[in-house]
């Protein structure tokens, strides 16, 4: 076993991972030259696939991902990466009569599916308001400040709090508010939730609104008292406008970890000692929780607790482990959660870094090898988990 003074992971071997592999495949592999912004969908083995619709999570997480490192590192290509997505998001996501952004546009940055889904408008929240951290450009804060807003007027349930998962174009008409085919129809949801929750943090950071401070801690507060469920320590998912909910739903084991150190992050941003400390005192619960029920000795970590996708093993989920359990050991200062963020290090490490074409294979199947017929880049497969893992655990452990 490893000790505290010499971890397996280290800050220099991340920050080569971030800064050697993960940013210049995104950098330099995905930018469309002739198109502009970046290629609807990469294989692994870097085919371009310009028919996938080019989604505006992945251009928001993109956004996100690029602004951070401009503001840490201050190289020029970041910047020109983080700029490109922003200036498509404007040029094409945008709706200018409307206001918000699309879901999906093509290749051309025509509206495939114009609706204003909330996990899509959050996401270009949380890349925005980095946007004008790193560069200072007052537009970017104000496109924001207008997602905020029209969520906040057409989105919010002003009775039983939080968001609803989506609108029509309009902002007022009716569409399919699923993320996926894998979702039941719901009026909420815990992952549309999460992300609005982390969006909107983000934009507190730049913009100290009471009202979208009010927001933030509403948004926590849903989370302690709805969506987790505070005897088995897992996370409900696809709720009633009232918060009733499917008793006979699954458990995502990857955004129960993810949501343990989110919500703390959430908590400390806000800066509200109570409901920090009931933030602190779940994500611990939750990490045991995931640790007693999907993690493996090797250390792989299981994504769903059944289903045809509960057996796969999956980059957001192995990103968000390390992270969530190194958070949980940081706080109640249990070995065994340092130790399991190592082994998942592993994982990653052994199985999901690419060293042939680059960054990190997204779905491996039951044995640890890559499915040959999905996307390393994608409308959902993005740069977004893995580089904040590692942008997240070099933080920590300087």
């Amino acid at each position: 076993m490893q000790t505290k003074t010499m971890p397996a992971i280290t800050k220099e071997r991340l920050e080569q991972e971030l800064t050697e592999n993960i940013l210049p495949f995104w950098a330099e592999r995905t930018p469309d030259p002739v198109n502009g912004g970046f290629y609807g969908a990469l294989s692994n083995d870097l085919k371009v696939d310009n028919a996938s619709p080019r989604s505006a999570i992945l251009y928001g997480r993109i956004l996100w991902t690029f602004s951070l490192a401009y503001k840490e590192y201050k190289k020029a290509e970041y910047l020109a990466t983080a700029r490109r997505a922003y200036d498509y998001i404007k040029t094409h996501f945008w709706d200018v009569q409307h206001g918000g952004v699309y879901w999906s546009v093509d290749m051309n940055g025509k509206p495939l599916n114009a609706r204003k889904h909330t996990y899509a408008n959050s996401f270009c929240i949380y890349g925005l308001a980095e946007y004008y951290q790193a560069t200072g450009e007052e537009e970017a804060l104000d496109l924001t400040k207008q997602i905020f807003e029209l969520l906040d007027a057409h989105s919010h349930d002003s009775v039983h709090g939080g968001y609803v998962e989506g609108r029509g174009v309009d902002w007022v008409s009716a569409t399919d508010p699923r993320l996926s085919e894998y979702e039941p129809l719901c009026d909420k949801s815990m992952n549309t939730l999460l992300h609005a929750m982390e969006a909107f943090t983000n934009l507190l950071r730049v913009w100290d609104e009471p009202r979208l401070r009010t927001r933030v801690n509403e948004l926590i507060t849903v989370f302690l008292d709805h969506i987790i469920d505070s005897k088995a320590n897992h996370q409900r998912l696809f709720f009633n406008n009232d918060w009733s909910w499917d008793k006979t739903e699954h458990i995502s084991y990857g955004h129960d970890i993810e949501t343990s150190w989110l919500i703390v992050e959430s908590a400390e941003v806000l800066g509200d000692p109570v409901l920090l400390k009931r933030a602190k005192e779940v994500a611990v619960k939750i990490a045991q929780a995931v640790y007693d029920k999907a993690l493996r000795p090797d250390g792989v970590l299981f994504q769903e607790s059944e289903g045809e996708r509960s057996r796969d093993i999956v980059w957001w989920v192995h990103a968000e482990g390390m992270v969530g359990f190194y958070n949980a050991w940081q706080l109640s200062g249990d070995e065994k959660f340092r130790v399991a963020a190592e082994r998942i290090w592993q994982v990653i490490d052994q199985k999901f870094i690419d060293r042939q074409h680059g960054d990190w294979f997204k779905n491996l199947d039951p044995q640890g090898i890559p499915y040959p017929n999905l996307p390393k880049a994608g409308p959902w497969e993005c740069p977004y988990h893995h580089s904040r893992a590692c942008f997240e655990m070099i933080r920590r452990l300087s």
